[in-house]
């Protein structure tokens, strides 16, 4: 409906007058009268400054559009042509050589994702749009044909929310139901939370913590539908919160239970709980509102620190490309709605997760294959979330946008342009240099360690240095390493164990590599003016094998980072408990940067990127490698160039030995944060 067009105060008047009788034959006129010292009129708001022309060019182009237009336009679209291809090529769908719906496709939720994602089809569309019945014929089709195909855990949650949706819509009774009953009979004994929980203890069967959320909530939606009563829903809640209690020092979700995993879901998990509980409109006593509320916001004090033009997410650990970005998206929505931010934070927030949208739809949505791309052309992603999962991907992360936007809806944001650009960028600017996030630890204990994140703000550059153990098989991984991460200037890859930007040393009695990875104590940071300096010590190296991380304690070290603009500098000490036989000690360098030249011993410049320089003290033989075409250094958002390769040959371990790099870069980084 459009808004009434403002008319000028002299044909509003003659209006007035007319409507009153004034003016005619016989009529009184009594003349506005004119003030003789009329009021000065208020100065014109001062014109925003130009932005900076590299700003504008890292940011998406659909930045200042209102989130959702964007879905309307963009996201919907998108699904209705999955949609009709699913509806035609039925359980043989196939998209850029993928067969989604088949038995060995390794996507264990797609069921799910199938019925979240088309069902916003219907939510969106009203019974007199000519589409509406293919759209219900459609779905009802697509819900029989689907309840033969695996579908666990998180598949199971979106499919239980979606028919939460449509029976709140009024779409899932009746002979126009979404979902016939001999179909609903069905995914009522399927979609069942006891199918991945102990229900004697609730406790989960060979998952990680996060999915404490997942079962919660699907015992919740069965409650709501009317499957079961509320005793289920209520102790998993109860779980949850009394694991984040126990193994959550500071209030992030560890991911195991206690060896101080700490990556995207930490900061995450808060949001989705919240999620459901104002998705299924569930109320918590005082004192739990309390405690999640306390979480929600501290999750919002470490993604504000993150905030940036391009709409980036969380940039270490795993699972990361587009849900990255999304994470972000929805912590900010839920903290909205939950009034845990100030009315700035509130149009800031709003902003960045409209850039997320935009980056969503121009960076990883690929107009070539008419699909989202988190595999190939350079960008690579975890086993997990591998190209078997096209389909339920891309519906996913279309529900996690269209949901969050639905929440900006409801507060008002619906044909809401964000703030302007020039606004943002102040905002950005308030925002400190460095902070020390805790996550656990700190506590001086001997049997404990400290974990945290450590941000940098480089103007614009976000720099993260994660200190916080992979746990199980991730902490051989670099996405994991306590090394520097940040957007397309410094990444770990997904699943592999080369040793970023940390030494790798090899025994010479034993093949078990050892990492300085898992067991950092003494985490301090000290600013002075723009400098920040980090360290921190282990008490063992890490044998970086299979499994959980074994502590191996025949080399201790001392590590100081040192942040500068433009500049990151690291120096480790490693000191031998006695003399040791080494084979060989590694480290490498991947970057986006190209055209290596050496400028000296085991120094060298790069032609192009933001890396402008790399150096290394205390290990011989640095070379240049293009890795251009390697998929081993593709990395979530791009393919690395150049991997700067260094070793040490054998050698006797008796001294202590310190080994130094110092990275220089473009500063300050402005264009560099952009998508690739």
């Amino acid at each position: 409906m459009q808004k009434p067009k403002l008319v000028s105060s002299a044909i509003a008047g003659a209006v007035l007058l007319a409507a009153c009788g004034g003016g005619g034959d016989g009529g009184t006129f009594f003349p506005t009268p004119v003030a003789t010292n009329p009021p000065a009129p208020a100065p014109a708001p001062p014109a925003e400054a130009p932005v900076d022309p590299e700003v504008l060019a890292a940011q998406p182009k659909l930045s200042n559009t209102p989130m959702d237009e964007i879905v309307r336009n963009n996201l919907l679209p998108t699904i209705e042509r999955l949609f009709q291809q699913v509806r035609t090529q039925k359980l043989d769908t196939e998209l850029l050589g993928v067969k989604v719906f088949a038995s060995n496709s390794g996507d264990k939720f797609l069921p799910g994702k199938v019925a979240i994602g088309f069902s916003y089809l219907l939510l969106n569309a009203s019974p007199s749009d000519p589409k509406y019945k293919e759209y219900l014929d459609g779905y009802r089709e697509i819900a029989a044909m689907t309840t033969g195909v695996t579908n666990e855990s998180w598949g199971i949650y979106y499919y239980v929310s979606a028919l939460w949706k449509l029976k709140k819509a009024g779409l899932l009774d009746g002979p126009d139901a979404a979902v016939d009953s001999a179909t609903l009979a069905t995914l009522r004994t399927k979609l069942d939370w006891r199918t991945f929980v102990n229900e004697a203890d609730y406790s989960l069967i060979g998952l990680p913590t996060n999915y404490y959320g997942v079962a919660f909530s699907v015992a919740r939606l069965r409650y709501l539908l009317g499957w079961e009563g509320p005793e289920a829903s209520e102790a998993l809640l109860q779980k949850m919160i009394n694991h984040y209690k126990t193994f959550s020092a500071f209030g992030f979700s560890d991911e195991t239970d206690g060896s101080g995993r700490f990556d995207r879901y930490s900061i995450l998990l808060i949001g989705e709980i919240w999620q459901r509980l104002i998705e299924t409109d569930m109320q918590v006593s005082a004192e739990d509102e309390a405690l999640l509320k306390g979480w929600l916001r501290q999750s919002v004090d470490v993604i504000k620190l993150r905030l940036n033009p391009a709409g980036n997410g969380v940039d270490y650990g795993r699972s990361l490309s587009a849900y990255a970005d999304t994470a972000f998206c929805e912590v900010l929505s839920a903290a909205e709605h939950m009034n845990v931010l100030t009315d700035e934070e509130k149009e800031v927030a709003y902003a960045f997760a409209t850039r997320v949208a935009a980056k969503y739809v121009e960076f990883w949505y690929d107009s070539d294959w008419g699909s989202l791309n988190m595999w190939e052309k350079g960008r690579r992603t975890d086993s997990y979330r591998g190209k078997a999962r096209i389909l339920g991907e891309n519906l996913s992360l279309s529900h996690q946008l269209i949901y969050t936007n639905n929440l900006w809806k409801s507060a008002g944001y619906a044909q809401k342009a964000p703030v302007s650009t020039q606004t943002f960028l102040a905002y950005l600017d308030k925002l400190p240099r460095s902070t020390l996030t805790k996550f656990a630890g700190f506590d001086g204990q001997a049997a404990t360690y400290d974990r945290g994140l450590v941000t940098y703000r480089d103007g614009l550059r976000v720099i993260s240095l994660p200190v916080v153990n992979g746990a199980q098989t991730y902490h051989r991984t670099n996405p994991y390493f306590a090394i520097p991460h940040s957007y397309n200037m410094l990444s770990g890859v997904a699943d592999t164990q080369w040793p970023q930007l940390q030494p790798k040393f090899t025994v010479a009695t034993s093949s078990d590599p050892l990492i300085p990875a898992s067991y950092q104590k003494n985490l301090q940071i000290a600013e002075a003016g723009k400098v920040l300096t980090v360290s921190y010590t282990q008490d063992a190296m890490d044998k970086a094998t299979g499994g959980a991380p074994v502590k191996d304690t025949r080399i201790t070290s001392a590590t100081t980072y040192t942040f500068e603009p433009g500049r990151i500098t690291r120096v480790d000490t490693y000191t031998p408990a006695a003399a040791l036989d080494i084979a060989k000690v590694e480290l490498e360098f991947g970057t986006y940067s190209s055209g290596a030249t050496a400028t000296g011993t085991n120094k060298f410049s790069f032609a192009t990127g933001d890396v402008q320089g790399f150096e290394v003290e205390g290990l011989q033989n640095c070379a240049p490698v293009d890795v251009s075409a390697d998929t081993n250094y593709n990395t979530p958002n791009g393919a690395f160039k150049t991997s700067i390769r260094c070793d040490s040959p054998a050698f006797n371990f008796a001294s202590p030995l310190t080994v130094k790099w110092v990275l220089k870069y473009r500063s300050p980084s402005v264009a560099s944060f952009a998508p690739r």
